[in-house]
């Protein structure tokens, strides 16, 4: 039986937008807000907005849904990809574009998720770095102009491994970085894959530069006990 607070009121209030702007366009693109509508409930109680309108056997279910949903998409994905490169078409690249940005959203949030924000942000940074080497090192194999176009990446794994001691720095420095990188990126061009390169290591990077001024969870905890500890001895 359906819940309905807020929440509930703002997905049927989507709904039924998606099916007027329909019903004036006559575009079946609007119909996708259909999808939103879905799952806005689940995706807010994920995030941590809206967790007071589900309990924790939702929760569960919501959990497991999702996963077998997400695996059920990948390989969906992975097959249609298959079927259009032995038909030869040049698109077949879209799926593993879907692909790549499926694993790698869902990498990104198990580890912010945690709440641990400095540790995740060095995380995130190092897995971008890799991510950088590893396709350069597809791209042109093992040779001299491979370690050079790796350089960048492992260097980024270099930050990663700073920020833990000098979280405020590499953060300020992260964001240079990220400019720098996604200009040289997208001065190849405005293709498809160039944007989707762009923002699946743009994106990762500011996230991780803004965790490391966050101050964690562990840390505030720390310091409350210190002041309760202070002001018991007093």
């Amino acid at each position: 039986m359906f819940k309905k607070d807020r929440i509930f009121w703002w997905a049927a209030g989507i709904f039924a937008l998606s099916i007027v702007i329909f019903a004036a366009t006559g575009e079946q693109l609007w119909l996708a807000l259909m999808i939103a509508s879905y799952l806005l409930r689940p995706t807010l109680a994920s995030l941590g907005v809206a967790r007071r309108s589900v309990d924790e056997r939702q929760m569960s279910i919501q959990y497991r849904s999702g996963n077998i949903a997400f695996v059920a998409m990948i390989a969906a994905a992975v097959i249609l990809a298959a079927v259009q490169s032995a038909k030869g078409d040049p698109n077949w690249d879209l799926f593993n574009i879907v692909i790549i940005v499926g694993l790698a959203a869902k990498a990104l949030f198990n580890v912010l998720l945690v709440k641990n924000y400095r540790e995740a942000a060095a995380r995130i940074i190092m897995a971008v770095g890799l991510m950088v080497a590893l396709f350069a090192s597809m791209s042109h194999g093992l040779s001299i102009v491979t370690l050079a176009e790796a350089a960048p990446g492992l260097a980024i794994v270099g930050i990663g491994w700073l920020s833990r001691k000098f979280p405020r720095t590499i953060g300020t420095l992260l964001f240079a970085v990220t400019v720098v990188l996604v200009v040289f990126i997208l001065r190849k061009g405005f293709t498809i894959g160039q944007v989707t390169t762009a923002v699946l290591i743009s994106v990762p990077l500011i996230l991780a530069g803004t965790c490391l001024f966050v101050r964690d969870r562990c840390e505030t905890g720390i310091e409350e006990e210190t002041i309760l500890q202070s002001t018991t001895v007093e």
